[in-house]
């Protein structure tokens, strides 16, 4: 128990200081592309770079995971993603879009680090506090996340008197900050017993194994969608308000009430999964979710306070998914398969979320923000009518 308590506390720590880096950079990541890319269109491609970095690293992460232990994976993670915080800055300096969105993959270890973090919470946690202990790791990221876009005007300043672009400056704390998570976690995490030797499990084998059992599928499906109309909708908000009249602080504050809406009120929703059961939360989630697109698609463009309300909700409604659906995915597949399903989860949510933040850019730019929220709303359709139609038998475990 005192060893879940210090791995809790680490983890804390770390997802705070990993929160202060990513949002730091998010912040500005599409107002960064349109400025080096000359083009409103392509003012998603480095969120969605960082997004597929995300995905693409979790899986080999993961498999660091169940060989060398959470503290080699997650110290690697935050380190590979000091490395893009770092590289962006320089891709800015240079006007080049490919390696702005060569460094964003690199960025988005960091947020698949956060994420792994959540599941390590659960490792050694009580039956009946499991969704609990992975809703306090994500609420940690709460302090980052806001103070993160807040550092945006501060972030320009800092840039400006360092000589470089004044929209990569917030990439300066997200440099620091991803170092810190890294030696949080090396120092923090250095008693960690080395796991036994588990045969390597083949991704499709995992991905056969998870879709044939009903609640990890419904949990693999939950999170993923939460998170594709997440970043679908979040990605092109700044460009969106920037467009009619906000300024960077407006756009700061809007941003912070998002990520608050994501993380703050995590352990109330793992209070609710583990208490009402895994699916109800899933559909309460979703319901949050299609309130917020409602909001978003009726609010006038220069609605700002309507655009935050949205953007809180959907925050919200995220934070529901992922949290219930992160605990009934894990408590749904056998030990053996784990730690590779749980990779699986977060790979599948970030090339959706991909996909969706690929999409972004061109509906907002010939379509318009409303019509993006419709989209992103029609989404939750099928997980919705999955969600009605698994039983919920047997979820509190």
């Amino acid at each position: 128990m005192t060893s879940q308590r210090t791995t809790l506390r680490v983890l804390v720590a770390s997802n705070a200081l990993g929160g202060v880096a990513t949002a730091s950079g998010f912040a500005v990541a599409a107002l960064l592309a349109e400025n080096v890319s000359g083009s409103t269109s392509l003012a998603g491609l480095v969120a969605t770079s960082t997004t597929l970095g995300a995905a693409v690293l979790a899986v080999p992460l993961a498999g660091l995971a169940r060989s060398h232990g959470r503290r080699v994976s997650l110290s690697l993670g935050y380190l590979l993603a000091f490395a893009g915080a770092a590289l962006t800055i320089v891709a800015a300096q240079l006007g080049s879009l490919a390696l702005l969105l060569a460094a964003g993959c690199l960025f988005g270890s960091g947020s698949a680090s956060n994420l792994q973090s959540r599941y390590a919470a659960t490792d050694a946690a009580e039956p009946s506090r499991i969704a609990r202990s992975l809703g306090l790791v994500v609420w940690a990221t709460t302090i980052g996340v806001i103070v993160g876009p807040n550092l945006t005007g501060v972030g320009g300043s800092v840039g400006s008197s360092l000589g470089i672009l004044a929209l990569a400056g917030p990439y300066v704390f997200s440099v620091v900050a991803f170092g810190l998570s890294a030696a949080t976690v090396w120092v923090g995490m250095r008693s960690q017993v080395r796991p036994e030797k588990v045969e390597r499990q083949p991704l499709a084998a995992t991905f056969r194994l998870v879709v044939g059992i009903p609640h990890a599928r419904l949990g693999l499906l939950a999170i993923a969608t939460a998170h594709a109309v997440m970043v679908g909708v979040m990605s092109m908000t700044s460009v969106h308000l920037r467009h009619h009249g906000a300024s960077l602080t407006i756009v700061g504050f809007v941003i912070s009430g998002h990520v608050a809406g994501m993380y703050a009120l995590s352990p109330l929703t793992g209070w609710l999964a583990d208490r009402l059961g895994r699916i109800p939360t899933i559909g309460i989630g979703l319901g949050i979710l299609a309130i917020a697109m409602t909001i978003a698609a009726v609010a006038p463009d220069d609605a700002h306070v309507l655009t935050g309300v949205a953007l809180f909700t959907l925050g919200l409604g995220w934070s529901a998914c992922l949290v219930a659906g992160s605990t009934l995915l894990s408590r749904s597949v056998p030990d053996d398969i784990r730690t590779s399903a749980q990779g699986l989860s977060d790979l599948t949510m970030g090339i959706l979320a991909s996909i969706s933040g690929t999409a972004a850019g061109p509906v907002l730019a010939y379509l318009g923000f409303h019509w993006l929220a419709i989209f992103c709303g029609i989404l939750l359709i099928p997980v919705a009518v999955l969600a009605a139609t698994t039983k919920q038998a047997m979820v509190r475990v």
